[in-house]
């Protein structure tokens, strides 16, 4: 009960302490548009966490408030873009949108596809995001324009000037948020130029408060400083010891080892050994129930910091979802013929395994594909129900390849990428394996031409032995 109230009295703290920040503008191109914006969960899984929308009317104009409690990080992906902002609480900013640009149709089934980044500029001349977007412009000509000077001369003296230029620039600036942005983008680029190991850039680290910890110039540093680091180690001398200090969850160990080797102190020190854990888990180094343990551990999950807490939590979802065993999240939506139906309900009332396959018929590989699944039909109906999640593309076009190619199975139009954002599918096509229970049984299940018939038939022969000598014990 005392817990609950002051969860209560937590949650009116928040709400109480947080002002709206009204964003307003007008764009003709934008008209009928709608820009989702999103912040980042953590610096480690980086998922997106929907926060607000702007919605152009038909002239372009657009309006809304949005509550925050301290300045705070946002991005939205559109057309070609990601465009950047840093909302402060109380104020009213006219936000000024680029010339709108749709991705081109090779962009749009680009798996690899990265947008142009940018940050919003505003009116009013000397705000946040305008000195921001001023510094990073300024940083990055700079850095092109002596670039053999630092990258192959390393030259000391040639950084110097460099900061130099800057701080003669931006030195009178003195927003919290821009003079941590300043400070960190800047050893990003030392760290670059002159290969600095982590230990040189701890400092900047260990000196930077949560309230930046999901701002875009940490994450750059951090990422530069941490990202699979335990591969590297495990490589080294003390191979065998961070080996026998994963498998029996020695945390004294990685705090020594963080403390000694690496100089990174306070709360960043557990979010750096978080990092390190979550790239360990992708790596094949280690036993990922190992990692998953140590994530899940309550040295994280009851850490006194909130948001060490918070980060730990959300890197074990990520590495449990969709594992081996787990239950996978229920598709539902709506077929070609505009029926609503799910996943996780059977067509013919028989239980059987179920073969998801994300794909796009604009593509002509997933077209290929999907053609064969008529042979993985005919040769796997008893045991094997398919089921086609498709990108939306023009309906017409994809109803009539469909049905020309007599393409077997349950066909779901996912039109918003709901669920394409939920499985986190990166390219098309992409395929999972689910038992009758919809349970994951291939994370990774092989495409219909690159061999899944081979690893489906294998695996069914053993589970159906297993099943008819468990029955006959």
């Amino acid at each position: 009960m005392v817990k609950r109230v002051l969860s209560a009295l937590i949650i009116l703290f928040v709400s109480w302490s947080s002002v709206a920040t009204k964003i307003e503008g007008k764009h003709k191109e934008y008209a009928g548009k709608k820009l989702d914006f999103f912040r980042f969960s953590d610096p480690v899984t980086q998922e997106k966490i929907y926060v607000f929308s702007l919605e152009p009317d038909r002239e372009g104009n657009f309006s809304t408030e949005v509550k925050v409690d301290q300045t705070t990080f946002f991005f939205s992906d559109f057309g070609i873009y990601r465009g950047m902002l840093f909302l402060e609480p109380g104020k009213t900013i006219h936000l000024l949108l680029p010339p709108f640009r749709e991705k081109s149709f090779a962009d749009s089934k680009n798996p690899y596809f990265k947008p142009v980044q940018f940050w919003f500029s505003t009116e009013g001349g000397n705000e946040l995001n305008n000195v921001v977007s001023e510094f990073d412009a300024q940083l990055n000509q700079l850095s092109d324009r002596f670039f053999d000077q630092l990258y192959f001369s390393r030259s000391k003296s040639t950084f110097d000037s460099i900061s130099q230029i800057l701080e003669n620039h931006f030195g009178s600036q003195n927003h919290p948020t821009f003079n941590q942005h300043k400070k960190l983008k800047t050893k990003a680029l030392e760290a670059d130029a002159y290969r600095l190991t982590p230990e040189k850039v701890s400092e900047e680290l260990s000196a930077t408060g949560h309230e930046f910890w999901n701002h875009p110039a940490f994450i750059e540093l951090f990422e530069k400083t941490f990202t699979n680091k335990l591969s590297f180690e495990v490589r080294s001398n003390t191979g065998t010891e961070i080996r026998q200090a994963i498998s029996s969850g020695n945390f004294p160990f990685f705090r020594n080892m963080l403390k000694e080797k690496y100089k990174i102190s306070g709360p960043v020190s557990d979010l750096a050994l978080l990092k390190m854990l979550h790239d360990a888990y992708y790596s094949g180094d280690f036993s990922q129930n190992d990692i998953l343990s140590l994530v899940n551990s309550a040295t994280f999950r009851q850490n006194a910091d909130l948001f060490i807490r918070e980060t730990s939590k959300n890197i074990f979802e990520k590495l449990e979802f969709l594992r081996k065993g787990t239950l996978a999240p229920a598709i539902c939506l709506k077929n070609t013929d505009g029926h609503h139906v799910c996943s996780n309900k059977t067509s013919d009332g028989e239980k059987k395994f179920k073969y998801l396959i994300y794909a796009d018929t604009e593509m002509i590989v997933c077209r290929e594909h999907l053609k064969y699944l008529t042979r993985t039909k005919e040769q796997f109906q008893k045991y094997l129900e398919i089921i086609v999640v498709l990108r939306k593309t023009d309906l017409i076009e994809m109803k009539i390849f469909l049905d020309k190619e007599n393409i077997p199975g349950i066909h779901l139009v996912d039109e918003n990428s709901k669920f394409i954002e939920k499985y986190r599918i990166k390219s098309f096509p992409t395929c999972f394996l689910l038992n009758e229970n919809h349970e994951v049984v291939f994370q990774q299940a092989k495409a219909p031409l690159d061999g899944f018939e081979q690893q489906f038939g294998t695996f069914l022969r053993q589970e159906l032995f297993e099943r008819q000598r468990n029955q006959s014990q």
